[in-house]
């Protein structure tokens, strides 16, 4: 087994964090968690401006980066074939950034707002019914995957121009920090990210556990327990752990293709079985609405309620800046695994395929499965909001498809979606940490060390599911992922110096033809023949 490859400092560091959060968790379970959800409300009443406004900021940043000079870097050779065909690629960059969740908030996520709508509306009302649609796929949109897309670039450009072997945050930040980052910062950073990872883990198990068990309960009897829970999570690890230990073109990427498909199925059975007109319309109209109404929506924190000009509803915090600072968390994770499958391609094309594909799969969950949902509640079929209220939001969650034709065999083929989301979440998740805590990387991380961290994110979260502190360990890792957003200052800062060193550097630097119109293409091939011609003219003087 070898040893030598692994960055021990990260390794041992990242471990021990977990275990002094987890371990007085499991001891002083109440007074943990007070504690922590002291500090997170805290953070978020405090500090939720500064989420909105570096949600804002990364988003057009990015856009910016994708249609300048910058954009058209590959990332590898300039004959370079992508590594991963479109289909994959996007399969991929989907299952690692979204998981389970999506199926767990996709559905259930409009009853919420319904109840608890945001701009002080009635709830229940028409206008509180507008909007309970719209602010999920709001929240899960193109802010969300701006966020995961950030980090990609310096790791990517790192990875794959300059020819770096090291998948690690603190490397791509080192055009500003310089040699800080070979010592206890740069192990820092390392370990911050690691924590928040392994604490929004921990979250995706708890949501997608308690949802498997109920489908299961409802296709087998078998009660959903907390027995059912653990074996649930077991089989999970046992799928994504021989994923991860098969590698990223064997285990990761074929789990992946089956989770979209299956995807695709699902959402087009539902599209088409149930109130298709409703859906459309009312995810259409969902639409609409996020447009002309985006930056109020990303800038909203009801000032005046903290006054006591009016009854503050803390709609903003508790969702809003709460969801921007759990992408925060998954962000370099999710970044280090777009940038290492994004081998052939531009930067822009990295940019715009995450945050459009990673878009498009969130407003059709959303849009499809939510909408669905909401058209029972409107009409009466099914009182989604009444039997959540007395049975939790997974039994309502699989309640709803028993409303479906062939339900049986929906629900059935639902739970293996589940699974495999929650599997492709963790082994990416697992690929990564083993990635970070090795000094290089040339290939893939070392096998042993894979499995390691697979059985790892498992075992804690496991433990603090019997106590029932995982939303804790979710709180406290978003709490610990505040320092990220400094890290994500670096890591634009870092890019953007790199990227024009290299580009001012390289005398023969040509932009893609293809990101060229056509005027622009003969003006550039212009310039390049009147260039070669003075070039061969000094050549003859010189040679005179």
């Amino acid at each position: 087994m070898k040893t030598n490859l692994i960055d021990w400092p990260t390794f041992i560091g990242a471990l021990l964090l977990l275990l002094l959060v987890t371990i007085p968790l499991m001891i002083f379970p109440e007074e943990g968690a007070a504690v922590v959800n002291m500090a997170n409300d805290f953070m978020t009443g405090n500090f939720g401006v500064l989420y909105l406004i570096m949600g804002l900021v990364v988003f057009a940043f990015l856009l910016f980066v994708a249609f300048s000079k910058n954009g058209h870097v590959k990332l590898g050779e300039e004959n370079e074939d992508r590594e991963f065909g479109t289909f994959s690629w996007a399969a991929m960059l989907f299952a690692a950034g979204i998981g389970s969740s999506i199926l767990y908030w996709g559905m259930i996520e409009w009853a919420y707002y319904y109840q608890g709508p945001p701009f002080g509306l009635q709830a229940e009302s028409q206008a509180a019914l507008e909007w309970a649609p719209t602010y999920g796929i709001f929240h899960w949109g193109p802010i969300a995957w701006a966020i995961y897309t950030l980090p990609a670039l310096p790791i990517a450009y790192f990875y794959y121009v300059r020819k770096k072997p090291v998948l690690k945050v603190s490397e791509a930040v080192r055009p500003v920090l310089g040699r800080l980052v070979d010592g206890p910062l740069g192990n820092i950073i390392d370990v911050l990210f690691m924590f928040g990872l392994m604490g929004g883990a921990g979250t995706t198990l708890a949501l997608g556990t308690p949802m498997i068990s109920e489908g299961i309960n409802e296709i087998t009897g078998i009660p959903a327990t907390i027995g059912l829970n653990t074996a649930v999570m077991l089989i999970c690890t046992g799928i994504f752990a021989f994923s991860a230990y098969s590698g990223l073109k064997k285990g990761i990427k074929f789990l992946s293709d089956i989770n979209l498909w299956l995807t695709l199925f699902i959402l087009g059975f539902v599209f088409f079985v149930g109130p298709t007109l409703f859906i459309s319309e009312t995810t259409f109209t969902s639409i609409g609405l996020i447009l002309d109404n985006f930056f109020q929506m990303a800038t909203w924190l009801e000032p005046l309620g903290t006054i006591g000009a009016y009854q503050e509803t803390g709609f903003p915090e508790a969702w809003t800046v709460f969801y921007w600072a759990w992408w925060l968390v998954y962000a370099p994770f999710v970044g280090l695994f777009v940038a290492r499958i994004s081998r052939g391609r531009t930067i822009r094309e990295m940019i715009l395929g995450t945050m459009i594909y990673g878009t498009i799969g969130c407003i059709l969950f959303f849009g499809i499965l939510g909408n669905f949902g909401l058209y029972l509640q409107l009409t009466g079929s099914f009182d989604v909001i009444g039997f959540m209220g007395e049975n939790g939001a997974p039994a309502a969650i699989i309640a709803i498809l028993t409303q479906l034709p062939f339900a049986n065999v929906i629900v059935a083929l639902f739970t293996i979606l589940a699974i495999i989301f929650l599997a492709t979440t963790f082994d990416s998740s697992s690929y990564i940490l083993a990635a970070v805590v090795q000094k290089e990387v040339q290939s893939e991380p070392l096998r042993w060390n894979r499995l390691f961290w697979a059985f790892t994110l498992s075992f804690l979260p496991l433990v603090l599911m019997y106590i029932g502190d995982l939303e804790t360990l979710q709180t406290a890792s978003i709490v610990a992922g505040f320092p990220v957003i400094f890290i994500m200052l670096l890591l634009a800062w870092s890019f953007m110096r790199a990227s024009n060193e290299d580009i001012r550097a390289s005398k023969n630097y040509e932009p893609p033809t293809i990101f060229i119109d056509r005027k622009e293409n003969m003006e550039h091939l212009k310039r390049k023949r009147r260039r070669t011609a003075m070039e061969a003219l000094q050549d003859k003087n010189i040679d005179g």
